[in-house]
């Protein structure tokens, strides 16, 4: 028997291409993700009055950022269904780009609200159309590795964050930044040049052939990117059920618990650092060093995580993997928040919860795709990843509230509210044994099911 060739081998010059835009898409949106992550409490400490819990307030941005996340993800999948993957990538880039770059002109609490909401709808579309474009694109062996790759490459978005925080903090701790420049403000500036992807996309990249042909058939117009034609038929209604019920576990593990982390590195490093003598701005700038040290270990983590799960997702099967990923995100997530007390805590402990926790999501941008057809592709996708997020945004609003309230007396509240809430991931099991199984089927198309 013939060894098959690689996956890789089977790629044009212009599969190449499709996959290096969809990737630096996603990219640079997890780019932008991960720098509010990153600014929010000291943008809440600068933007809200003292008597305000600051707490609260992240829970509340950042609630309000995956509601518009949310509400994006239903919008721009609906119209990558209907005016074709390319148009609607080049407007949530544009989107997500521009209103980063707002919220640096922030002057109180609602209007940063504002931005991030905003800028929230481009980031939830971006991902359902980039992942229909090469899930359609690529050969159909090819397909599952090149939609790992491009999750697994929104990594090197976040790592490029946390250098940038790192950087940032350099520069202010050693009191070269200008007074009247706050780190928060300029990150935000930074995360607006993505917008000249938007520029590439438009001169060059394609609508797939498969999208094409979908559109111009009589049969499906009715069908393309409706919320009815997804509903209406029991497969793809079944699928997008349990699909938003994966997401959601997932989502609400993410938002309302993992990227939290970077805060109880924050505050276990400040304590230290503060017992160390330091203060003022070489304090801000130290632990703001460390918080970049966290996002950079926990997408280490993430790249191997996700690329692991893509190959063991296509030696095992899909449930099996996701079965693997909530149960090790689980476990690693609740060390974390129990565990981290020092500083090589950071090294060991984070890179762990990364892999586990991140490849999930790897599965997301493999799984998703295969459970619709080309006409309700980029809506079916959306539904699963975004519609979760409504019920996601509960998350950090929850977290918030049990640090602010629920264990306020606790000596770091956070990590109790953490390990709360690790619970989540049982809902993500629970809901595994009704998930179909994709692994080495065709994508499906209108005409047709899965063959059982």
């Amino acid at each position: 028997m013939q060894e098959q060739p690689a996956w890789w081998k089977l790629l044009t010059k212009y599969h190449w291409f499709v996959l290096a835009v969809a990737a630096l898409g996603w990219l640079f949106d997890c780019l932008d993700q991960q720098l509010f992550l990153l600014a929010r409490v000291p943008a809440m400490r600068d933007l809200l009055p003292p008597d305000k819990d600051v707490n609260e307030y992240v829970g509340l941005a950042t609630a309000i950022f995956v509601l518009g996340w949310a509400t994006g993800g239903l919008v721009f999948g609906v119209l990558g269904d209907r005016i074709g993957r390319a148009k609607t990538m080049m407007i949530t880039i544009l989107v997500y780009s521009l209103c980063t770059g707002l919220s640096a002109l922030s002057t109180g609490f609602w209007d940063f609200a504002f931005y991030r909401f905003i800028t929230g709808l481009g980031v939830g579309g971006e991902f359902a159309v980039g992942v229909a474009l090469v899930a359609e694109v690529m050969p159909d062996r090819a397909r599952p590795h090149a939609l790992g790759l491009l999750q697994a490459l929104s990594a090197v978005g976040n790592v490029s964050a946390a250098f940038i925080e790192m950087g940032l903090s350099s520069w202010e701790s050693s009191g070269a930044m200008p007074e009247n420049w706050a780190k928060w403000r300029v990150m935000f500036v930074i995360g607006a040049f993505p917008a000249v992807l938007a520029l590439i996309i438009r001169l060059r990249l394609k609508e797939p052939e498969k999208w094409k042909q979908v559109k111009a058939s009589g049969v499906a117009k009715k069908q393309v990117g409706s919320y009815r034609a997804l509903f209406s038929n029991p497969e793809w209604r079944r699928n997008a059920i349990v699909g938003m019920c994966l997401a959601c576990a997932g989502v609400i593990a993410l938002w309302g618990i993992v990227f939290f982390s970077f805060d109880l590195v924050a505050s276990v490093m400040e304590k230290k650092l503060v017992a160390e003598g330091l203060s003022g701005a070489e304090l801000n700038g130290a632990v703001g060093h460390w918080k970049g040290k966290a996002s950079l270990m926990l997408n280490v983590g993430a790249f191997a995580g996700m690329l692991a799960f893509t190959k063991f997702t296509q030696r095992t099967s899909r449930r099996l993997a996701f079965a693997v990923g909530f149960i090790g995100a689980m476990i690693s997530t609740a060390m974390v928040f129990w565990i981290l007390r020092e500083p090589w805590h950071v090294y060991v402990l984070v890179p762990i919860m990364g892999f586990f926790m991140l490849g999930i999501f790897g599965g997301y941008a493999i799984y998703f795709p295969e459970l619709f057809p080309t006409s309700l592709r980029s809506t079916g996708t959306s539904f699963c990843y975004n519609v979760g997020r409504f019920i996601a945004a509960s998350g950090p609003w929850t977290i918030g509230l049990l640090s602010s309230r629920v264990f306020q007396d606790a000596e770091e509240p956070l990590r109790y509210a953490g390990l709360s809430m690790c619970a989540i991931f049982i809902v993500g099991l629970l809901v595994l044994p009704f998930a179909p199984e994709t692994k080495g089927k065709p994508l499906p198309e209108e005409d047709r099911g899965f063959a059982h």
